[in-house]
């Protein structure tokens, strides 16, 4: 396959899971906001939005102190934003139509079809006029387009990229959640905390759970309360999870294997080493050595991977 049509393939998938986790923090940060709390502690929640995407400074520069309407309009329309939803999906589109003949016709539709009904929703205010409803039709956009490409195309190079791309974009963007998420909560993980404390908490650690489809399978997992250190691991260590790092890392070397190249050995290296440290990883581990830093590794690691790809299958940067 052309490195350039591998390249617009991978970061079509790219692009469209970036809106869809885009989408799922907002819709969570909105949904809690409608709960009662204090102004301060609402906008620890939009704060933390924003630099999950590391977008604080860019957000600072052009509207100064942070306000949900602002963040919402920022991180959904404003297309000088290129993480916003609608950059992401117009990035999504513009990388499809471009690798046009390497698509069935059903994934181009999808594609092409989302990038013009968003322009619709947003010309006609629905986004204003219920942020949840959008949220949740940019989430199905989402799934459909990966339902149609899985359901559609051959197996062939073209879907392993685009499932590389997902895949990259899922892990980093779950890590970027769990570490910010965890640093937002100021009572202690495992010391006694006040029944205001503990109600918040579990408000807290459920809008987690439910940003990454994740509440009714942690109740199905441990049919217990909810606990920071059990989130942590579902989300980070259990590979029957599908958003969490283990599942995400997996599918990421399955995919390097069969796109492996002459010059890819070192990536699958990697990948592979990353992979098995999540696969025989124990929480407890995690937590004592500083889940901040291992995230933070972590982060990085999903990065060199990223650029290792492009340099090995893809157009260089």
């Amino acid at each position: 396959m052309l490195s350039r049509t591998a390249d617009h393939l991978y970061w079509m998938s790219r692009y469209t899971e970036r809106a869809e986790n885009t989408a799922r923090m907002l819709d969570v940060n909105y949904q809690t906001s409608l709960l009662p709390q204090s102004a301060a502690v609402s906008k620890v929640g939009w704060q933390g939005m924003l630099s999950i995407s590391e977008l604080m400074p860019a957000y600072q520069a052009k509207h100064g102190e942070v306000d949900p309407q602002r963040v919402m309009q920022f991180m959904v329309r404003d297309e000088s934003n290129p993480s916003s939803i609608v950059s992401c999906l117009r990035a999504a589109r513009e990388n499809a139509r471009a690798v046009r003949g390497s698509l069935t016709t059903e994934a181009w539709e999808t594609q092409n079809q989302t990038w013009l009904e968003i322009n619709r929703m947003l010309r006609t205010g629905d986004f204003e006029r219920d942020p949840g409803q959008f949220f949740e039709w940019v989430k199905f956009r989402s799934h459909l387009s990966r339902g149609v490409t899985v359901g559609t195309m051959l197996m062939d190079e073209a879907l392993h990229f685009m499932r590389l791309g997902t895949f990259l974009e899922r892990a980093d963007n779950t890590a970027r959640l769990v570490d910010v998420k965890f640093h937002a909560v100021q009572s202690d993980f495992f010391g006694a905390a006040s029944e205001k404390d503990q109600e918040y908490d579990f408000y807290h650690w459920s809008s987690i759970l439910r940003s990454v489809s994740g509440f009714e399978i942690y109740r199905k997992v441990y049919r217990d309360v909810i606990k920071p250190e059990r989130v942590a691991d579902l989300l980070i260590l259990r590979a029957d999870m599908p958003r969490s790092l283990h599942a995400s890392l997996n599918e990421v070397v399955q995919n390097l294997v069969y796109v492996a190249n002459d010059q890819s050995a070192e990536t699958q290296r990697r990948a592979g080493k990353l992979r098995a440290e999540l696969q025989y990883g124990h929480i407890e581990e995690i937590l004592a050595n500083g889940l901040h830093g291992f995230l933070t590794q972590f982060l990085d690691r999903v990065n060199d991977l990223g650029a290792r790809i492009s340099r090995d299958f893809l157009v260089p940067a």
